[in-house]
């Protein structure tokens, strides 16, 4: 997992388009996230090309533009960035994380009956 690109913010929101749908050409990009983030289109170029040289993406030419598509997956950046939180805000444990979101938030019933079922299927797997 280590040798995973480190995306940042800005740039996990072009990631979320080309997870979404891929190949996608520039101008889809630019126009999922122009609306969303208020962003012009030379800074969506700018961080495509950034994602470009980190290989999180690559890009295939298609006529006069190209097509990008993700080679970073979405699951293992989520893997990474979530054990990435965990481990430097509540020391690698989950229970101190719920602890706090429960605290922060109000759980619903749905989402004490999630906990719930989770809390069940780990057992079951021991």
């Amino acid at each position: 997992m280590e040798d995973l690109p480190s995306i940042s913010e800005a740039e996990s929101a072009v990631m979320e388009v080309l997870w979404r749908t891929s190949p996608v050409s520039t101008e889809d990009v630019v126009a999922a996230l122009k609306n969303r983030q208020d962003w012009q289109e030379p800074t969506i170029k700018t961080l495509l090309n950034r994602l470009l040289k980190k290989g999180a993406i690559s890009a295939q030419r298609d006529g006069r533009r190209y097509l990008y598509s993700p080679v970073l997956q979405r699951d293992q950046w989520l893997a990474r960035e979530s054990k990435g939180l965990l481990d430097r805000l509540f020391g690698g444990r989950v229970a101190p994380l719920v602890a706090h979101f429960s605290k922060q938030r109000k759980l619903t019933k749905k989402d004490l009956a999630e906990l719930k079922r989770l809390i069940e299927e780990l057992e079951d797997e021991r």
